[in-house]
């Protein structure tokens, strides 16, 4: 994929803005009305969808461990002797874990909580390092508080990731991190809460390695009260950020930052001064656009440029976004699945 040249805010805003004026009419609904009533999910996938779904790199979707054995850990200790063996498992989470730092998840792992009480707390897991891939990994059902550093970090290259149903807050640095050149990712059905910097795209402005990489997908997650990063993106195109629900984001929503490509999709923003932002800091514009969204008692979306259309990966129907006050908080989290 050849690079493209850096971008300004006034070199496009000729063709965003008959591009901001069809997104008004198609899909921005603003004021106060409130959501339209849905029954809550009471089943869910028990594979992935967006772009952790795609034929990609070697890797026709994403598996974790089920080309091996499973087991049950209740300890720090036991938790990271198995997520860094170089077999596959489906490692099984039962109680509260404490760890002291960030233990590494290696290729072919399936990291699932038992029941609704299953916790890893006082660290988190970094799939992937310099010498080892953290790919084709799932993490599901699993409550995350109180880390040192990161609660999950994907990183180093690390690809066909699904992080699905778990519970982030409290934690130091940012609840779930993609960075330095991982791809093929989604994140659906979490909620995230009691934080600030919640999911960053990109490891830094300088980082330019990430460009053409980190395609990610979120979808039915629940930004509830965490201030900002919903994601923050650099670089990366497409990523994808639909159908979920933002509640009381005091900072910001969404930010595409430094040439990233980002569509912004058929979500519900309540009470979100900033739901959308192109460029944020000192870091650079990013192209992003919104389509279909609700925006109840929140500012205007900036919008940038075009994104690479993320049907030409996956195929997707969206949810009404209308019905994500309802169906979101009532599926995301621990003890659905």
């Amino acid at each position: 994929m050849s690079h493209r040249s850096p971008i300004s805010r006034r070199g496009l805003l000729a063709g965003t803005a008959a591009t901001a004026a069809a997104l008004a009419t198609a899909g921005a609904a603003t004021g106060t009305a409130r959501a339209a009533t849905s029954a809550p999910p009471t089943t869910f996938a028990t594979t992935p969808d967006g772009f952790a779904s795609v034929n990609a790199l070697g890797q026709n979707g994403t598996t974790g461990g089920v080309a091996g054995p499973t087991v049950t850990v209740t300890n720090g200790a036991d938790l990271a002797s198995v997520a860094g063996a170089n077999t596959p498992y489906v490692i099984l989470v039962s109680g509260r874990v404490q760890v002291d730092d960030m233990v590494t998840v290696v290729a072919n792992k399936s990291i699932i909580g038992v029941g609704s009480t299953a916790e890893i707390t006082g660290g988190g897991l970094q799939l992937g390092s310099t010498t080892r891939p953290g790919n084709n990994v799932i993490i599901r059902n699993l409550r995350f508080t109180d880390a040192s550093d990161d609660s999950v970090s994907v990183t180093n290259s690390a690809h066909h990731v699904w992080i699905d149903h778990c519970d982030f807050s409290a934690g130091y640095d940012g609840l779930l991190d993609i960075k330095r050149q991982s791809d093929y990712i989604t994140v659906s059905w979490n909620h995230f809460h009691s934080h600030s910097k919640t999911c960053l795209v990109g490891h830094s402005d300088s980082y330019t390695a990430d460009r053409g990489r980190l395609r990610v997908t979120y979808h039915h997650n629940f930004f509830d009260g965490t201030e900002q990063r919903h994601p923050r993106v650099r670089f990366a195109e497409p990523v994808h950020v639909y159908n979920n629900y933002y509640r009381n984001n005091a900072l910001y929503g969404v930010a595409s930052t430094e040439d990233a490509g980002v569509l912004v999709e058929a979500n519900y923003f309540e009470n979100v001064p900033h739901p959308v932002y192109s460029g944020y800091d000192e870091s650079g514009p990013g192209r992003v656009v919104q389509r279909d969204n609700v925006f109840v008692n929140s500012g205007t979306p900036q919008t940038l440029g075009t994104v690479v259309e993320p049907r030409t990966y996956y195929p997707y129907t969206p949810d009404d976004p209308r019905t994500l006050p309802a169906t979101v908080p009532a599926g995301v989290g621990v003890g659905r699945i």
